[in-house]
């Protein structure tokens, strides 16, 4: 495989990604959208999950399709991004049609990101409106790093963020990844600079230091966060025609790739989850060597992008974590 022209899940032709961020607040919203409709299923693994129209992407259930999936911090206050969201979707005339009324599909997934020093004493909740200018903001380009969902989010060690990553098959596919990366456990190996994900890195999107020479196996790691403060969310996205029993199928094994990426992962504590996506313009043309690959690929493609999301974090004001190149700065001084 080898990375998109733009390495990042708007690689997916069709799928745009719009971010929005308040810097007083120290939060953000960022919003999967297409021209059409696309199938989707989501996959929870974190003990700590927050979600709104989960159950809807059951493969049982009757609507097969959704219009948008949102990221979003906030918490639980974060969720109702999605009906700005469901506005700005509603103006364009887009949604499950009943009689004559058009219902938009939005489910969503927040982030715990109110204790990071932002502003959060609101008169009222500002998510809908980050949502419907997230919404607004949607495009085959945007900002990863310190924006949109990952804006305010932290790790167990690092400032956290935004990351995304792309992958083409030989076959022609392509898998996409978006996550916003707020997790209890740590990106990085150690104190050092390198990246659990290095293994799966390509063309050094993060640093190309490689792989940790050596990680002290002993280690027993502590709680830095408590329970609901800690969550990493994650869209991965492919130009196949699946099934939403497949799409679930490419999100589970994507969980793979935030093993991979994060030390620990999937905790009591944290609320991991993936939303599989899938836009149907491709046909598999061998149905089980193509979904076998679409799994292993969600997974490299994954870590790949969570790693992108803390190297491409950046200082902001009141920051109450150190940044990647913060710390990439330290080890190259002391290798010096």
């Amino acid at each position: 495989m080898k990375a998109g022209p733009k390495n990042l899940i708007t690689d997916v032709e069709g799928l745009l990604v719009g971010n929005a961020q308040d810097a007083s607040l120290s939060s953000g919203v960022s919003v999967l959208t297409g021209a059409r409709p696309f199938t989707a299923g989501l996959h929870v693994m974190g003990g700590a999950p927050g979600t709104r129209e989960s159950d809807l992407l059951a493969p049982d259930r009757l609507v097969q399709q959704v219009d948008a999936l949102v990221l979003s911090g906030g918490s639980a206050f974060g969720l109702a991004a999605c009906d700005g969201v469901m506005a700005g979707l509603r103006a364009q005339g887009r949604g499950f049609a009943v009689g004559d009324q058009h219902v938009p599909i939005v489910p969503g997934a927040i982030l715990f990101d109110l204790l990071n020093g932002g502003n959060k004493d609101w008169q009222a909740n500002p998510y809908p409106g980050l949502g419907l200018e997230a919404f607004l903001a949607a495009s085959d380009k945007f900002a990863i790093g310190t924006a949109g969902a990952g804006f305010g989010a932290m790790t167990g060690t690092l400032k956290g963020g935004l990351g995304s990553a792309s992958a083409v098959l030989e076959n022609g596919l392509t898998v996409g990844a978006l996550v916003a990366v707020n997790a209890l456990g740590s990106v990085n190996v150690g104190k050092s600079a390198q990246f659990w994900a290095a293994p799966w890195e390509i063309d050094a999107e993060f640093g190309g230091l490689g792989a940790a020479r050596a990680h002290d196996p002993h280690f027993e790691p502590e709680p830095a966060k408590r329970a609901g403060e800690a969550t990493t969310i994650a869209i991965i996205a492919t130009d196949a025609a699946l099934d939403q029993a497949q799409v679930t199928r490419m999100a589970t094994a994507a969980h793979d790739g935030m093993a991979r990426a994060i030390h620990p992962s999937h905790s009591l504590l944290d609320g991991d989850l993936v939303f599989g996506a899938a836009t149907g313009a491709k046909e598999l043309a061998d149905p089980l060597r193509d979904t076998f690959q679409l799994g292993h690929v969600a997974a490299c493609v994954l870590a790949r992008a969570i790693a992108r999301a803390i190297y491409e974090a950046q200082t902001m004001p009141g920051d109450i974590q150190p940044c990647w190149h913060d710390i990439h700065e330290t080890s190259a001084r002391g290798a010096d």
